[in-house]
C-alpha cells in the first residue's frame, strides 16, 4: 500500500472544502466543477472553430446520403425544402408563395412534378391539364433546370451553405433533439451559425444562414435511399422547354 503525503492529503481536504463553499454560497470557482462537457463525444468541441468546420465539411461530403429540410431564401424568395440527397440524384418537395411542387432527380434528368394549378400560372391551361400530377421532364436547357436542379445536388447544396461568414468562434455546447453539439459562428452569428454533432462523426445538424436567409436540418446522415425513373404513364415530355409558370 503506497503512502500519501499528508501534503496531497491536505491540499486535497483543502480544495473540497472551498467547493462545499462555493455550492453553498452560489459561487463558481474554476477547477470546482468535475464535470467535462466534451466527454464520451467525439472530441471535435475541444478544436479551434476553423478545424471544426474542415471536419464537419469533410463529415458531409464523404457520408452518402442526408436528409435536408427548412428552410432557404434566394432572390428575394422564400423557399420551403425537404429533400432527400446522394451523389447521384434526390428526391423531395419544395413550397413556395403557397405553391408546392416535387422534385426528383436521376442522373442528370431532373422531373417537376405539380398540380394544374401550379401550370396554370403561365396562363396555359390546356398544358395544365397534360401536366397536372405527372413528371414532367425538365430539358437541361430550360431556365427551370438551372433553378431547381440544384435543390437535389448534394454537393452543390453543402458547397453553398457550410461555409460561415466571417471570424469564425466557439459559441457553446448545445443539444439538437437529443444530440449533443458543439455551434460555431461566424462573426459573432452574423455570418450564420452551425450546430455540429459531438456523437459519432461530426456531422452538421443545423445551420442559420447569415443575413437571415434561412433555417435548415440536416438529418439521417449516411442512410441511403433509391431513386429510379418514374414509369412512362406517369412522365411527361414536353419538349425543349417548359410552359412558363
Amino acid at each position: 500500500m503506497t503512502a500519501i503525503p499528508q501534503g496531497r492529503t491536505r491540499r486535497t481536504a483543502l480544495v473540497s472544502a472551498a467547493c462545499a463553499l462555493a455550492v453553498t454560497g452560489a459561487m463558481v470557482l474554476t477547477g470546482c466543477s468535475s464535470e467535462d462537457p466534451d466527454a464520451g463525444t467525439n472530441g471535435v468541441g475541444k478544436l479551434a472553430p476553423d478545424r471544426i468546420q474542415a471536419k464537419t465539411r469533410a463529415a458531409a461530403d464523404g457520408a452518402p446520403a442526408l436528409r435536408l429540410s427548412g428552410t432557404v431564401v434566394t432572390s428575394g424568395r422564400t423557399y420551403k425544402l425537404d429533400m432527400r440527397l446522394k451523389a447521384d440524384g434526390g428526391t423531395g418537395s419544395v413550397t413556395s408563395e403557397g405553391t408546392t411542387f416535387g422534385l426528383l432527380r436521376v442522373g442528370q434528368q431532373l422531373y417537376l412534378k405539380a398540380d394544374a394549378d401550379f401550370w396554370s400560372h403561365g396562363g396555359d391551361t390546356g398544358a395544365a391539364g397534360k401536366l397536372d400530377g405527372k413528371y414532367v421532364k425538365v430539358p437541361q436547357g430550360d431556365p427551370a433546370y438551372k433553378k431547381f436542379s440544384g435543390f437535389t445536388d448534394k454537393a452543390v447544396l453543402l458547397d453553398g451553405l457550410l461555409t460561415l461568414h466571417g471570424k469564425l468562434a466557439t459559441d457553446g455546447h448545445h443539444d439538437q433533439s437529443g444530440t449533443r453539439t458543439i455551434r460555431i459562428t461566424g462573426d459573432a452569428g452574423s455570418g450564420g451559425t452551425l450546430d455540429v454533432s459531438l456523437q459519432g462523426r461530426p456531422y452538421p445538424l443545423r445551420l442559420v444562414r447569415a443575413g437571415s436567409a434561412g433555417t435548415l436540418r440536416f438529418s439521417d446522415w449516411g442512410k441511403d435511399f433509391t431513386v429510379t425513373e418514374p414509369a412512362k404513364s406517369e412522365t411527361v415530355d414536353y419538349g425543349k422547354q417548359l410552359p412558363t409558370s
